[in-house]
């Protein structure tokens, strides 16, 4: 039994190190040397920070882009999702109600032209982004309320648009909250 004790304190203290400090300090290395250095990106308005590029923020008015629901109401601190299987009757209520919703307040969209993503929630609760299609089916309802033409949005849209990275990881995506500050600064 001895001859085993004294190589596992032996390894106990290694992993300690290894894994107390020095891996810590190399995953802090690397995130200090990402855009933002670690802190997340945030996004500024007339020099005051509005928000953060990587984490959802709630929209309600009729003149802006939504974003995807959330299953934590945009709340960073604990992002998770539903947890709850397609077929749960509380899901799909759920999601009948979210759909009602949207359509009453996109009343040109019919309900097969829906994007799933405007309905249900992302894993995470906080996915900052919605695909091109996402902000296309909203743009009646901001061009109405913004009184601006569709056209003007359109390419508002496609400036906004981010592409898959390195062409062919993802999809085209836009994120909501650089697209409503964009909007904002529409004329």
């Amino acid at each position: 039994m001895k001859k085993y004790i004294w190589p596992s304190i032996k390894l106990t203290a290694i992993l300690i190190v290894l894994l107390i400090g020095i891996y810590p300090l190399i995953i802090l290395g690397i995130a200090k040397l990402m855009p933002g250095g670690g802190k997340g990106i945030s996004i500024e308005k007339n020099g005051k920070i509005i928000g953060y590029e990587n984490i959802a923020q709630k929209f309600t008015q009729p003149g802006y882009f939504w974003p995807r629901p959330s299953a934590v109401n945009y709340n960073a601190a604990g992002s998770g999702g539903s947890n709850k299987s397609p077929y749960n009757p509380d899901y799909v209520k759920s999601t009948k109600a979210l759909l009602d919703s949207f359509l009453k307040y996109n009343p040109d969209i019919k309900k097969e032209d829906v994007p799933a993503e405007m309905i249900t929630a992302s894993g995470s609760g906080l996915d900052p982004d919605i695909t091109v299609q996402g902000a296309e089916v909203q743009l009646p309802r901001v061009a109405k309320a913004r009184n601006f033409s569709k056209d003007k949005l359109e390419i508002l849209i496609k400036e906004q648009t981010e592409k898959p990275w390195l062409g062919m990881f993802g999809i085209e995506r836009v994120n909501v909250l650089k697209l409503n500050v964009a909007l904002d600064e529409l004329k």
